[in-house]
């Protein structure tokens, strides 16, 4: 499974990559050879099936008693109503920040304190947003069992933050195994491999130039 969606993902171009003369600039502003928008998934029947009920078996297999299914704002929304759909739980998201006017909600949806959670996130990068999503759970004394997405660039900051936080993270697939998957499917070369696992340990090397 985690080689097909891996192979999904390229051929729909969700995962696109470029050369080092055309690179990519982030929110965070890190200039990049590669880019995620799963966004592009809920287009696709047949993949976002694949994507909810993936997760979905993981979270009935490890935390089958989890009260509620949370969702990042805006693009793990979608993923986590299917996901919700299919576990019969209920769900609410998490806003990136405060809603402007009416109640002025970070947290969507109607839960109680105490309750237990998973949270779904379409991505993670820095780690950044999906811990402070995290965040905004535990202020709402809600207990966060583990935030479960679709890919991470496997980043050893990223991996970090989520350490001194003690949250525990997982994604279907990971930056090694796409790369792997684009050589063999013949969207990379193995010298392209090779610069793309350096930036990897280095994501900043094409931003300080």
């Amino acid at each position: 499974m985690k080689r097909a969606l891996a192979k999904a993902l390229l051929d729909i171009e969700a995962i696109k990559l470029r050369k080092t003369d055309d690179l990519f600039t982030w929110v965070s502003g890190i200039r990049s050879p590669i880019y995620c928008d799963n966004r592009l998934t809920i287009s696709y029947p047949k993949i976002r099936k694949m994507i909810a009920t993936e997760i979905a078996k993981k979270i009935k297999d490890e935390y089958p008693s989890v009260d509620i299914i949370a969702a990042t704002a805006t693009a793990g929304i979608p993923h986590g109503a299917w996901i919700a759909d299919i576990l019969d739980k209920p769900l609410i998201y998490v806003r990136g920040e405060n809603k402007k006017h009416g109640r002025k909600n970070k947290i969507e949806g109607f839960y109680e304190k105490g309750k237990t959670v998973v949270l779904i996130e379409d991505l993670i990068s820095t780690g950044k947003s999906s811990l402070e999503a995290v965040e905004a759970l535990i202020e709402s004394d809600l207990v966060v069992e583990k935030v479960y997405g679709i890919f991470n660039y496997n980043f050893d900051s990223m991996k970090e933050k989520f350490k001194e936080a003690d949250v525990i993270f997982e994604t279907l697939i990971d930056y090694e195994l796409m790369l792997t998957v684009a050589v063999e499917e013949n969207y990379l070369t193995k010298a392209d491999e090779k610069l793309l696992k350096k930036w990897s340990k280095n994501p900043r090397m094409f931003t300080d130039l």
